[in-house]
């Protein structure tokens, strides 16, 4: 492992603490308003206490992206003693995050800024990449040149249980809402050059849904990254997320795969029983 290399990451990315003391990342946590309270994931704020805020107020909490100066200081110390840092951004079509991170990477120097195009387990992906080439002896500007090559090849899509949380955010009708309800539809959202979109409906029991599109998935990606795969979840029921785990032990052939559990940013956007199956496209 290249000792001067220091990969960071927005706390969207979603690695659990093991991943991130395996891999060595070091995370700087956005900001997550609830109600006049300001609160930073993965320090004081995780997805369990989203859902607990929403259930109690009714009221989905905002985030703010991290400034150029809270970047500053963050850089500094993670340039500390010569280090050069690659750091991950969640996606600029969804955050303001990626431009003052440039913008602080400039006054601080030595700092390599990726725009991710993606969230959650789709921005973790890259940065465990971008360690395996770190690994592999890749100097650092030849790790970010793949890394941004390949940005847009990550497949990161999911499956929602309710679109009360969609709904909540402006992001869905109260018409589409009301006729989920009623027809029991789960939208797959898929992520489409760094912003997400809806892309296939499926109806019925939420369970039989995520087992579909599993297997949609499988049908349509035959080239892939075997590496590893990401199951992603917001807190969810055991019994999905033990489904989906061998639903995709049975279609794919990856060497690795990794349960994670969404943070408070992406929770707060889609609510229980989200799930989602990761990973890098070679097409």
């Amino acid at each position: 492992m290249n000792e001067n290399v220091k990969l960071t990451s927005d706390s969207t990315c979603d690695l659990t603490e093991e991943m991130l003391k395996k891999f060595d990342v070091t995370i700087c946590p956005i900001a997550v308003i609830l109600g006049n309270e300001e609160r930073f994931d993965t320090v004081n704020i995780d997805a369990e206490g989203v859902l607990e805020f929403v259930d109690k107020t009714g009221v989905l909490p905002k985030t703010a992206a991290t400034s150029k100066d809270s970047y500053v200081e963050f850089f500094k110390r993670q340039t500390e003693g010569g280090n050069t840092v690659i750091h991950f951004c969640i996606s600029s079509k969804a955050s303001s995050c990626y431009n003052n991170a440039v913008e602080a990477a400039k006054e601080v120097g030595n700092v390599y800024v990726i725009d991710s195009y993606a969230l959650s387990g789709g921005q973790g992906l890259q940065i465990l990449k971008a360690r395996d080439l770190l690994n592999e002896g890749l100097g650092v500007e030849e790790v970010v040149n793949k890394i941004r090559e390949n940005s847009k090849k990550v497949q990161l899509s999911f499956v929602v249980d309710t679109l009360e949380y969609l709904h909540k955010g402006g992001r869905c009708s109260s018409i589409a809402l009301i006729g989920s309800k009623i027809l029991k539809i789960h939208p797959s959202i898929f992520n489409v050059d760094g912003a997400l979109t809806v892309h296939k409906k499926y109806m019925g029991a939420h369970s039989r849904c995520v087992a579909q599109y599993i297997a949609d998935l499988a049908a349509e990606y035959k080239n892939y990254d075997d590496t590893r795969v990401f199951i992603t979840h917001s807190p969810a029921d055991k019994e999905l997320v033990d489904m989906a785990i061998e639903k995709v032990k049975e279609l794919f052939k990856f060497k690795e795969i990794y349960e994670t559990q969404t943070g408070s940013t992406v929770t707060s956007h889609c609510g229980r029983n989200t799930l989602g199956v990761l990973f890098i496209n070679k097409d």
